[in-house]
């Protein structure tokens, strides 16, 4: 009966430790999070400031557009850095157009078409140092924003963000104050997360506008949007299509659309240009996709990365011969590709820290290896003639390619932290 007493004792003294133990544990958890803190501004005062500043240190580079002489580069959310490239040995950082939520952008002759979160801006740059809004359309790229549990108030326009670390109880009680005017990051991003080329304009391979004749295509995560730009600095929006999910890039080539998406490639056809109609789809296993395509073959990069879930890290070639039924000829194993471009018979591929690696692709299923440009974490490229323009994590690199080598011109740096 004794022992029977101690150990009764004994265990409830274990199972009392134990709850203590639980109770400390709990009123010590935590977490810790980087909290951004939205800086508003009225619509009409946001509006009323898009127009050329002075220049700006690159910080978070996007999307890239060359137009003649000018480098038009996307700086992350803030705005359009435009940079004269007359000399590519020694590029110069003119102005600064502050657009807020700006991630796409396209340039026809002297108007240039950028998002402006949820709307479009249409901006005359005939003179770049005197730029002028044309127009604004609003509300063509509803799915624009930042999370689903983050409430922006829509009369105004977040122009930035106050950055705080800040450590919170992990109990369930007071983990969520329930504030929807703050948005919590872990591990996210902000953002979700030719006669001459140069005279014609081109994008980058991650782009998500696009120009085709009279009409400016962009993508949205599943739409894709139509505007006719007969008058450029009046587009009118003309159509939206549903056309998937997890669409990433837009790419034009000969009157068709190649459209990369996280599962596949799809293949519009634009005989009627205002309502485009979907002539083919290659479907891959989840992955980013970017695409290029020439005469015969599409190029497709599939890597892996934190919003893409893939588990390859390739570049895929696709027949495309006849456009409604492309098919596979080759993949080629990568480190993490990203941008890619085509000039003549030479493969320009963004491969992450890897580099940027140059190909000879005259015969696709033997592509021969002709470079790697080291020491620098290729994002996009663009290649025109013997100019090749590559954003990468650390500046704006541009080289000549001299007979299939190329040659370092310039780097334009960005902003360190």
């Amino acid at each position: 009966m004794r022992k029977l007493f101690f150990y009764g004792r004994f265990f409830l003294c274990i199972f009392a430790c134990m709850a203590l133990l639980q109770s400390c544990l709990k009123d010590s958890a935590s977490k810790t999070y980087t909290m951004f803190t939205p800086v508003y501004k009225d619509v009409a005062e946001v509006r009323a400031a898009i127009k050329n500043d002075a220049p700006v240190p690159v910080v978070k580079p996007g999307k890239i557009f060359v137009q003649g002489n000018y480098i038009f580069l996307n700086e992350i959310d803030k705005g359009i850095h435009v940079i004269d490239n007359t000399n590519p040995a020694a590029p110069i950082n003119k102005y600064f157009i502050a657009i807020p939520g700006n991630l796409d952008l396209a340039v026809k002759g002297n108007t240039l078409y950028a998002d402006l979160y949820r709307d479009l801006v249409t901006i005359d740059i005939s003179d770049p140092s005197a730029v002028k809004v044309k127009k604004i359309t609003e509300k063509v790229f509803s799915e624009r924003q930042y999370a689903t549990w983050y409430a922006r108030d829509t009369t105004k326009v977040v122009v930035d963000w106050i950055k705080k670390d800040t450590t919170m109880s992990l109990d369930p009680e007071t983990a969520w104050p329930g504030r929807r005017d703050i948005l919590f990051m872990n591990d996210m991003q902000l953002s979700y997360s030719s006669s001459s080329a140069r005279a014609k304009g081109i994008s980058g391979s991650m782009a998500r506008f696009t120009l085709l004749n009279n009409y400016l295509y962009t993508v949205t995560q599943s739409n894709l949007n139509t505007f006719n730009i007969s008058q450029p600095e009046n587009p009118v929006f003309a159509n939206s299509q549903s056309i998937g999910w997890n669409i990433e890039t837009i790419f034009p080539f000969k009157g068709n659309l190649f459209i990369g998406s996280q599962t596949g490639m799809f293949i519009y056809g634009t005989a009627n240009p205002a309502q485009p109609s979907q002539l083919s789809q290659f479907m891959h296993i989840t992955s980013c996709d970017p695409v290029i395509a020439d005469d015969n073959y599409a190029y497709v990069t599939l890597r892996t990365g934190n919003t893409c879930n893939g588990v390859v890290n390739q570049l895929d070639i696709l027949d495309i011969s006849n456009l409604s039924y492309p098919s596979a000829v080759k993949s080629y194993a990568l480190t993490n590709p990203h941008g890619l471009s085509k000039s003549g018979n030479t493969l320009f591929i963004c491969d992450g820290e890897a580099g940027l690696k140059v190909y000879d692709a005259s015969h696709v299923k033997s592509l021969q290896h002709l470079q790697t440009v080291e020491g620098i974490n290729a994002y996009d490229v663009i290649a025109q003639n013997d100019l090749v323009i590559v954003v990468a994590a650390d500046g704006l690199y541009q080289y000549k390619n001299s007979n299939n080598t190329l040659v370092f011109r310039s780097r334009l740096s960005y902003k360190s932290f």
